[in-house]
């Protein structure tokens, strides 16, 4: 607990006090949930504010936890003000771009950190490319790159399949925060990870070309 930054301390602490509000108190989470009708009727706000509710402790914890794993190597890399940088521009790109893919259904609603959390994942990714990830079903180690990747192809089917009560859009667009964001404010690592940015990058462009043809 000595190595965490207070930054992400704060960050954690928001989300649980925030989240165990909304538990609690049906009027404040339907208030300050992402949803496409309130957003249109001028509440802006709750493409900001649903990033710090929760449906339940199970992913309250989920995501605070992944965000406690990934966070010391962002920390690390960019200091604090840049990860906090980082986390609400990832927030805020993954409530963009779940507005952009619902904007038509005035009743689609979602909550969660997991558009700013994968957008410090993805940060995470592109600092240390080679850094391996061990994922509870699978038994040994996975490149980090190859995780990133096959993540945002996963997000694509599951936004063409709308599959599970998921969010995937809000995931796809923090990684794409997490990724924009991250090469803005360490332009070096065009020359030490060129391939790594080059290989990231192959499914955000797929994403945009198959939403210009009408597939997603």
């Amino acid at each position: 607990m000595g190595n965490l930054s207070v930054v992400l301390l704060v960050i954690i602490a928001a989300n649980a006090i925030i989240s165990f509000k909304g538990f609690s108190d049906f009027a404040f989470f339907e208030k300050y949930k992402f949803n496409v009708g309130g957003i249109h009727r001028g509440e802006k706000f709750r493409m900001f504010s649903s990033g710090f509710l929760h449906v339940d402790t199970m992913h309250l914890f989920f995501n605070m936890f992944t965000l406690y794993i990934f966070a010391d190597i962002v920390v690390g890399y960019l200091g604090n003000l840049y990860f906090l940088i980082v986390y609400i521009g990832s927030l805020l790109l993954g409530s963009l771009l779940s507005f952009a893919f619902h904007k038509n259904e005035y009743h689609y609603s979602a909550v969660g950190a997991s558009g700013a959390v994968m957008g410090i994942v993805y940060s995470a990714i592109l600092l240390q490319p080679d850094m391996s990830l061990f994922l509870f079903f699978i038994p040994i180690p996975i490149p980090a790159y190859i995780f990133g990747i096959g993540y945002l192809l996963y997000s694509m089917y599951g936004m063409k399949s709308q599959l599970g009560n998921i969010g995937h859009d809000a995931h796809f667009g923090g990684a794409i925060g997490g990724y924009v964001i991250t090469l803005i404010l360490a332009s070096w690592l065009f020359e030490e990870h060129l391939l790594m940015i080059i290989l990231l990058a192959i499914p955000i462009v797929l994403l945009f070309i198959l939403k210009k043809l009408g597939k997603l």
